[in-house]
Order: C-alpha cells, then sequence, then structure tokens
C-alpha cells in the first residue's frame, strides 16, 4: 500500500486543537462531494414528484428518457418489497463507509470524491426509502433497468474507488 493511503488507528490521528477528533471537519471535498449529491438527488427525485405520476414517461423520442418509477427494491428492483431490510443494509452499509474513511491518516483527492459520491448517493437512497417506503427512479436509457441520480453517484463513486485502488499504483523511483 502506497504512502497515500496508510490507514492508521483512529484514535491515533485527526486530534483538533481541543483533543476532539473532528476527522470529518478536515475534509471539506469529501463533504462538499455528499452534500452536492445528496441536494441535486433529492431536488431531482421532488421535481420527479411533483410534475409527474407513476408510470409517466417524458421525452420519448430521446435515447434517454424520463420514466417515472416507484422502486420498493434495491438496485435494479432487486428484493422487491424488502424496504425494513433494504433501510437496516443501507444504515449499516454508510456507517461501513464512513468507518472506512475515517481510518485513513489522509486520504488521495480522488477516494475523498469517491466516498463523498457513494455517501451522499446512499444517504439519498435511503431518505427516500424512511420517507417514502420506496426509492424514486426516473432515468430510462431503455436497455438498463430505471435509475435516479443517487444510484449513478454511487456507481461512479465505485469505479472511481476501484480505480484508485486497482490501476493507480505509484510508480517506482529511479
Amino acid at each position: 500500500m502506497n504512502k497515500e493511503m496508510e490507514v492508521v488507528p483512529a484514535n491515533d490521528k485527526n486530534q483538533g486543537r481541543q483533543g476532539t477528533n473532528r476527522w470529518w471537519l478536515r475534509d471539506w471535498v469529501a463533504l462538499t462531494m455528499l452534500a452536492v449529491v445528496l441536494m441535486v438527488d433529492q431536488l431531482s427525485k421532488l421535481i420527479v414528484r411533483s410534475t409527474m405520476v407513476p408510470g409517466e414517461s417524458l421525452l420519448t423520442w430521446s435515447p434517454i428518457q424520463l420514466t417515472y418509477v416507484l422502486n420498493t427494491g434495491s438496485a435494479f428492483g432487486l428484493f422487491p418489497g424488502q424496504t425494513l431490510f433494504l433501510i437496516v443494509a443501507s444504515f449499516v452499509g454508510v456507517g461501513v463507509l464512513f468507518a472506512y474513511y475515517r481510518n485513513f491518516s489522509d486520504p488521495p483527492f480522488l477516494v475523498k470524491i469517491s466516498l463523498g459520491m457513494m455517501l451522499g448517493g446512499a444517504i439519498g437512497n435511503l431518505i427516500d426509502r424512511l420517507l417514502f417506503g420506496y426509492v424514486v427512479d426516473f432515468i430510462d436509457a431503455r436497455f438498463w433497468p430505471v435509475f435516479n441520480l443517487a444510484d449513478s453517484s454511487i456507481t461512479v463513486g465505485v469505479i472511481i474507488l476501484a480505480y484508485v485502488f486497482l490501476l493507480a499504483r505509484e510508480k517506482p523511483r529511479s
């Protein structure tokens, strides 16, 4: 593992001036990404809920159309009607991401972006499940199950994280 991605115990790092652990304050990049993803996701879902009816499609002439779907399952409609299980799984997933991120001594920029995107998307879909018992999906690429901006953010975040850990290795120094 390269020096930039060193993981250290949480109690040995990021102590604030008063001795309190404020790891989340040092990372404005991750927090900003989380906030932007969450706001854009929730705003887009609010617009869909307030201007469309479930099952309605717009832009039907386009390769990507808007189709309002109430998804009671997880990604791609898996586990339909399992709202309680998915709420618990979402809380666990968000907790794991926070714990994982917290253990970095100084996360690389792309890791901050990635985890902010994944957390923002996971929290956005969790809010839907808690408030409505379903997730609002509306992006319809026709060849893929209907999804939303939170799903996209999670997917892109996973791809970035995979890139960082699998492909962006430090080159040996000469």
